[in-house]
């Protein structure tokens, strides 16, 4: 079995390392900021010294951390994952970043005589602890191959819909469609909260028919629940839009519905809600209605959140 590197152990990235672990790979990370857990360590995680003794003591990279600058950093930066490679290694990043600056980081590690896969990956925290993501993947054949067993390993639906770059354009077409969803889950909730019913029996009544997703299921219930521990927080939602809405502009493409959504997480951002979940859009239409999903009485000016 191959070695694997893998950088980037947070909310994600920890659980689909555990899963590579138990599944009998060598997995090696880097003590770059911090200490891998505990649990990870007694699976048998090692740790090096920097990303590129990670790169050099591994066959597989793969990143998974928030954004594109992070990307850049691990792969690029001073003592980089870049710097210690060598012919024929694979990398892959997990991350959800820039497609046009994925296409840049491909070629630039195909120069160096690797392989590169620009692999999102959609499930959330959920997702991570399940094995069951939804991995998007751009990339050649070859290397998609030599990685799918590993995918395998931390998610079910895996495919291969492109070339470099193409993985990361549909993570943000998936992210579109995400919160779109949510921001209507949302309003369904607070209008039906708002007219006397039980947003509960509202949610499980709308479950048994067209509405039925699994936005309203997990969110949905976040929201009547008021739980809004972050699975994925309202600031890397928005970091998805946003990449939405540049390439929109970049296309010649109108994303209105998108941009509106966007919108409200930026309300949400700016109440303090950047590190909620992003089912807690709804706090943005409560504040708008004045009224909290769940309060008791129809037509009471319930505080919002």
């Amino acid at each position: 079995m191959e070695t694997i590197g893998f950088i980037g152990l947070g909310i994600m990235g920890a659980p689909m390392a555990g899963h590579l672990l138990d599944a009998g790979y060598k997995v090696i990370a880097s003590n770059h900021r911090s200490k891998p857990a505990a649990d990870l360590v007694a699976k048998g995680l090692k740790s090096v010294s920097g990303h590129a003794a990670v790169a050099k003591a591994a066959d597989i990279i793969i990143l998974m951390v928030p954004d594109t600058p992070q990307v850049a950093d691990v792969l690029f930066g001073e003592n980089g994952v870049a710097s210690g490679l060598s012919k024929g290694k694979l990398v892959i990043d997990m991350s959800s970043i820039s497609p046009i600056e994925t296409k840049i980081f491909a070629g630039k590690i195909n120069g160096l005589g690797c392989d590169y896969l620009d692999a999102p990956v959609s499930g959330g925290e959920v997702g991570a602890k399940a094995a069951s993501l939804t991995i998007m993947v751009g990339g050649e054949e070859k290397p998609f191959d030599r990685a799918k067993p590993i995918f395998e390993k931390m998610g079910k639906n895996i495919t291969l819909v492109g070339l470099n770059g193409v993985g990361q354009t549909t993570k943000v077409a998936n992210q579109i469609v995400v919160a779109l969803t949510i921001e209507a889950v949302a309003e369904a909730l607070v209008f039906a909260s708002k007219a006397g019913a039980d947003p509960a029996k509202v949610r499980q009544a709308l479950m048994g028919g067209l509405a039925a997703s699994r936005i309203l299921e997990v969110h949905g219930e976040r929201m009547v629940k008021r739980t809004f521990a972050p699975g994925f927080r309202i600031e890397l939602h928005q970091k998805d839009l946003n990449l939405a809405l540049e390439g929109a502009k970049a296309l010649g493409v109108s994303l209105p519905n998108t941009s509106t959504t966007q919108q409200l997480f930026n309300s949400c951002a700016a109440n303090g809600g950047a590190k909620e979940d992003h089912s807690a859009l709804v706090r943005a239409l409560e504040r708008m209605a004045n009224f909290e999903v769940g309060s008791e009485a129809a037509g009471t000016q319930g505080k919002a959140a």
